[in-house]
């Protein structure tokens, strides 16, 4: 399964140059092999649809980005209300997980707002799905949760309630490397 996962995101990182630019595969192979859990949480976003990429560096810590690059929000990770207040808040219809559960179970992060739009510039994104996005806390406290999408040529950020879930939103994450 290592070798095939590692031959897998070597591929995906080659024909995507433009998402990393200033990242050589020498490097990301050396800190895949230096903190192996990390393997395990790259194996699950890959596993669910997410098609783990790195797109970049934070500049803060030097710690290589991993993004969920699929087309669209990954396939294995929708129907699901934003955590576990919204979900335990549905009365009828309740989906199987949350987000923010099912992120922290993978080992990652759901996207900030400016972690997806960074995503939405090195290409188009969810133009059929949406994804869940970290809400910020005066959001939450007020029972809603943020999700993003690209229609009609725009990317957009909107709310809905966190007990909502469609078929066609999931969530995007980040593991740090």
């Amino acid at each position: 399964m290592e070798e095939e996962l590692m031959a897998s995101l070597k591929a995906r990182f080659e024909a995507h140059p433009e998402r990393h630019p200033e990242v050589g595969w020498k490097e990301v192979a050396a800190r895949i092999s230096e903190n192996p859990e990390k393997l395990r949480s790259l194996h699950r976003m890959e596993e669910t649809g997410g098609e783990p990429d790195v797109v970049g560096r934070d500049e803060v810590t030097g710690e290589l980005l991993y993004f969920d690059c699929s087309p669209e929000t990954p396939d294995g990770r929708r129907s699901v209300c934003y955590d576990r207040e919204g979900l335990e808040s549905r009365k009828t219809h309740r989906p199987d997980h949350n987000a923010v559960e099912l992120a922290a179970e993978i080992g990652i992060e759901l996207l900030t707002e400016e972690q997806y739009l960074h995503l939405q510039s090195l290409g188009e994104f969810d133009v059929k799905t949406s994804s869940w996005l970290k809400t910020p806390e005066d959001v939450r406290k007020l029972g809603g949760a943020i999700f993003g999408d690209r229609r009609f040529g725009r990317v957009f950020i909107y709310h809905n309630g966190a007990q909502s879930y469609y078929a066609a939103r999931g969530f995007r994450g980040c593991l740090r490397l």
